[in-house]
């Protein structure tokens, strides 16, 4: 039973704009809302820095990706267990008897 998990790139999650702040989130590990709701607020303040400000951030965040990429996990085969030696019925019924 092989199963792999599939992982869609950050900018193209249906719940991200383009993933800074999820990534920012995963790097350090902790919950992207922390980062959405101050550029959220920002936006209403100053939208111009905000978006300079998330763009400056994303910059930073694909450099960072590409000159430290998250190591792939290594698929570990599954080692088959030696058949069982055969169980010599009449020994098994004198147990259970």
């Amino acid at each position: 039973m092989n199963t792999q998990e599939t992982q869609v790139a950050l900018p193209l999650r249906s719940h991200t704009i383009l993933g800074v702040c999820e990534a920012i989130g995963e790097d350090f590990g902790f919950n992207p809302i922390f980062l959405r709701v101050p550029f959220a607020a920002t936006v209403l303040i100053s939208p111009l820095w905000a978006v300079v400000g998330y763009f400056a951030l994303g910059a930073i965040v694909l450099i960072s990706r590409f000159a430290f990429p998250k190591a792939k996990a290594v698929e570990i085969e599954p080692v088959a267990a030696e058949p069982a030696a055969p169980v010599d019925e009449q020994q098994e019924f004198a147990k259970a008897a």
